[in-house]
């Protein structure tokens, strides 16, 4: 992987840029903040106090013999020259004689110490103010002039006010975009790593999907992993499939070609038993011979049985049937079994009749093998209970318990086909054994 394309390379040169750029954005936002006072200075409307001062002056002054229709003209002409100004005349006896703005806060009678105070007030104040004696005698009253002294500063000062906005906007300008710039980085980021979680998240413990390799920086690294890795996952998901496969049709096949050869054994060793005079020892082999062969013929049942149920090839037809008649039926054909053995019976079933959706040859299967394992595991007992409460079946040994060895002990599969039957029908079942007995219960959900 090259170090220019590295997570890490990327990270730490946006942080060199963000450390060049913010120490920029100080000036930067100053420069800017005094460009509209540069650009606009034509149009920022600025006067030159001194200026204004000497020609309010001049202007007065040549009012000589004033009078009050001139000297009105003549305020007029400066508020159509100055905009901003006001303008008022007070005449020799102190009455407020004209004023350009009705407004203006002056009395209409000035007294010696309203203008002293006034003078005092307007020296080096704001609005600029400007007295002029009207004509050379200093007799005939005075004329002011008023500018708000905003307009005898620079441009550059004229915009003082929106100064500390314009900085602040340019401040946060540059901040918001470096703030932008990391948020689509650290986006991009959590964009490729959220895709990965999305893909590895199966909830039905599938493989699962391919993902879209991005940038060749680390996570594009994790990235081709992870696909290299859903290669493999499927590589082994279809081999799992063949050798599942292989070894359902060989289980299937072994089956039906073990059933030939044990039916002759069973016919010979009958043969053997009825028409050859044998001594007690031969006989005694001659029986155990004969259950052996229907411990392998239970067994072969089994295998083939657990191979079509788990390639879902056993037919399964629920419908609703009366359990107290579905254990009877499964105990008939048990019950010369058990005699046979000298098991005491022990039956006991509910009074009234209940009905479960259930497959009726499933349900017998799971008796069956239930029953089966009784006969196997405790012989020694030679007690078994049948009891139905109306909602749990319970079956009952006293035998030395499943954990113990036993002659006739199997190799599960029996057991097998019980829990995957049951799961499907929706019957719980639970197995309590000790060394005392075992008990089974069936309990339809």
């Amino acid at each position: 992987m090259r170090l220019n394309r590295t997570l890490q390379t990327r990270y730490l040169a946006m942080i060199v840029c963000s450390m060049l750029i913010l120490p920029i954005a100080f000036p930067l936002a100053s420069f800017v903040t005094y460009l509209p006072a540069i650009i606009f200075k034509d149009d920022i409307i600025t006067y030159n106090s001194t200026e204004i001062a000497s020609l309010w002056h001049e202007a007065a002054e040549q009012l000589s013999s004033p009078m009050q229709e001139e000297i009105i003209h003549t305020l007029e002409n400066w508020e159509e020259m100055y905009e901003e100004a006001s303008m008022f005349w007070v005449d020799e006896w102190g009455r407020t004689r004209f004023k350009t703005d009705p407004s203006l806060p002056i009395p209409e009678l000035w007294n010696p110490s309203y203008t002293v105070s006034f003078m005092k007030d307007s020296y080096g104040g704001d609005p600029f103010t400007v007295v002029a004696f009207i004509g050379s005698t200093k007799d005939d009253g005075f004329l002011v002039l008023q500018i708000p002294r905003v307009f005898m500063d620079y441009p550059i000062r004229q915009l003082e006010e929106y100064y500390q906005y314009i900085y602040l906007g340019m401040v946060a300008l540059v901040l918001l975009v470096f703030i932008s710039l990391s948020w689509f980085f650290f986006k991009r980021i959590r964009k490729r790593i959220v895709q990965l979680q999305v893909s590895m998240d199966v909830k039905d413990k599938g493989i699962p999907s391919r993902v879209k390799v991005g940038e060749k920086d680390e996570i594009g690294a994790l990235e081709e992993s992870f696909n290299n890795m859903i290669h493999q996952l499927e590589e082994g998901r279809l081999r799992e499939q063949e050798e599942e496969q292989l070894r359902k049709e060989l289980i299937a096949n072994l089956s039906h070609d073990l059933r030939t050869p044990l039916a002759s054994i069973r016919a010979h060793t009958f043969s053997l038993g009825e028409e050859e005079k044998l001594s007690s020892k031969g006989k005694q082999s001659v029986a155990i011979i004969d259950k052996k062969i229907d411990y392998l013929h239970n067994l072969i049942e089994n295998l083939l049985s657990y191979t079509l149920l788990t390639s879902g090839k056993y037919t399964y037809c629920p419908r609703d049937i009366d359990i107290n008649r579905a254990i009877r039926m499964s105990l008939t054909a048990w019950y010369p079994i058990f005699e046979k053995e000298k098991f005491t019976i022990d039956i006991q079933l509910h009074e009234q009749t209940v009905y479960w959706e259930i497959d009726p040859n499933w349900f017998e299967r799971i008796l069956d093998n239930v029953f089966q394992n009784v006969v196997r595991h405790a012989l020694s007992g030679k007690y078994i209970g049948v009891l139905f409460d109306g909602k749990t079946i319970s079956i009952i040994d006293k035998g030395q318990g499943m954990k113990e060895e036993s002659f006739n002990a199997g190799v599960g599969i029996g057991l097998s086909i019980v829990h995957i039957m049951a799961k499907e029908m929706k019957i719980s079942w639970e197995i309590k054994s000790s060394n005392t007995g075992t008990i089974i219960t069936l309990t339809k959900e």
